[in-house]
């Protein structure tokens, strides 16, 4: 078995158990961008890619690009706590009417948003894998998908709007606890990320499937919620939705 397998059915044991543990065996660990894709590549094989996450590449030698293989809809979001609580992250998710294969050259922009469907509100569901204190390096971390445990898709919202959208005012209400953020994304536009993402994975002869959701970089980083109690999350201009965190049974 090649270590990218084994580096990929250990990480993916960990993330069905909601387990963290120390940094993986050195044997295994991968110490560049191509061993974390490697390894992602290969979780790919055992379970189904539902969405990805992304984000332009924030330095020369790194990148934000992983799969994701939980996308949940609904009034419940289920995630394990990390930390006493659910974490999350306020985005945009762009899910593909069309596929986006592996092709000579790039894909347009234009290309692109054609093959958009939808895009929605959504929550990045956040738990790292490894031990608060494992020291992972970041080809390790990007291998584990950058923390991600799942994705939530909420309510559709303009397309055109979302595309363009770079700043928004965000409610997050639980009770009697009201907190107003103020979302910026890390990127000019929400759109930058994916396309950039759909012409990187394509040059590595991945491609993108029709019914994929993408989410391109958070609005407000982390924020932390509460279990069990139902959860209104409001974008100015954009929409609104309920919903309640769920540990898994």
């Amino acid at each position: 078995m090649s270590a990218y397998k084994q580096a990929a059915q250990e990480l993916l044991g960990r993330r069905k158990a909601g387990t963290k543990a120390p940094r993986l065996e050195e044997s295994i660990r991968p110490t560049s961008i191509d061993d974390s894709l490697n390894i992602q590549a290969e979780m790919a094989k055992i379970e189904t890619v539902t969405g990805w996450k992304c984000l332009l590449p924030p330095a020369e030698d790194k990148i934000i690009a992983a799969p994701i293989f939980n996308v949940q809809k609904g009034d419940i979001a289920e995630l394990f706590e990390d930390k006493g609580v659910a974490r999350v992250e306020p985005e945009i998710g762009f899910v593909l009417a069309k596929d986006l294969p592996v092709k000579e050259g790039d894909y347009s922009e234009a290309e692109i948003i054609d093959a958009i469907g939808s895009a929605h509100m959504a929550l990045e569901l956040m738990q790292s894998r490894y031990a608060d204190d494992a020291g992972q390096s970041f080809h390790e971390s990007l291998a584990d998908c950058m923390i991600n445990q799942g994705l939530f898709i909420g309510p559709e919202i303009d397309k055109a709007a979302a595309i363009s959208t770079s700043a928004i005012k965000i409610t997050v209400t639980q009770g009697d606890e009201v907190r107003e953020l103020d979302g910026k994304h890390p990127n000019e536009r929400a759109i930058d990320g994916l396309i950039w993402l759909v012409n990187y994975m394509g040059k590595r002869g991945v491609g993108l499937s029709a019914g994929a959701a993408i989410i391109t970089g958070s609005f407000k980083g982390i924020v932390n919620m509460e279990f069990d109690m139902e959860t209104t999350v409001a974008y100015e201009g954009l929409g609104e939705y309920q919903v309640t965190f769920k540990r898994p049974a």
